[in-house]
């Protein structure tokens, strides 16, 4: 427990990056190309966070992937971010990204730490209100538009709701949601402090040098 009370005293508002990019390792093995690459390529990009996001069973190959990617966000000074296991993130001294269904935050909190990143996310106004009030770092909204990236998506929230989220959420707020270079500026109008994104940092065509090129080419419009 002290853990915990001394974490809901000491924590500091963060300023989190402008855009959130999500290493989706179901998305890449579809496209078939290594996770380690794509995570390589946008840290050349500019990317100062990426969130490590893994759905099925964690295999020695699998760890050894999301530890070469930590070692790589590492050398540039990024922050990494594992999605869902709380005992990934210890072992690679990285930040953790919760959802409604995960262990709860408090638990989290109390095996990582004060100083560790830890997010979590809400589906609706209710949600982030009460995600805005555990001992998180960062509350995630959404999804703000349709997403292909999940199975079974929540509901649809829209860009209206990022604004009432806003006003009743003082955490940095990360929308989340088939996010498009089209519509990121919006969605930072109306009161996210990021934007998290999966597919619209994968070109028709994925190498290396395009994802570096994608990624250059959100930082530019996010400076804007």
């Amino acid at each position: 427990m002290l853990i915990l009370a001394i974490a809901q005293v000491m924590q500091i508002a963060i300023k989190l990056p402008r855009l959130y990019p999500i290493l989706d390792t179901a998305t890449l093995d579809a496209r078939r190309f290594s996770v380690a690459r794509a995570a390589a390529a946008f840290l050349e990009g500019g990317a100062k966070l990426l969130q490590f996001r893994h759905k099925a069973h964690w295999s020695c190959a699998m760890f050894d992937a999301a530890a070469e990617v930590a070692r790589l966000a590492r050398e540039v000074g990024a922050q990494l971010i594992v999605n869902d296991r709380a005992d990934i993130a210890m072992l690679l001294e990285a930040g953790l990204h919760l959802g409604q269904d995960d262990l709860p935050v408090p638990d989290a909190r109390r095996l990582l730490g004060v100083d560790r990143l830890i997010g979590l996310s809400s589906h609706d106004l209710r949600q982030a209100a009460a995600a805005a009030a555990e001992p998180v770092d960062y509350v995630a909204f959404g999804p703000v538009f349709p997403t292909a990236s999940k199975r079974n998506p929540h509901a649809v929230t829209g860009i209206e709701a990022v604004k009432e989220c806003r006003a009743r959420v003082a955490k940095p707020l990360v929308a989340i949601g088939g996010i498009t270079r089209e519509t990121a500026r919006a969605v930072l109008a109306a009161g996210a402090d990021a934007v998290a994104v999966i597919a619209g940092l994968l070109p028709a065509e994925i190498t290396s040098q395009s994802l570096r090129t994608r990624m250059e080419e959100w930082q530019q419009l996010l400076a804007q």
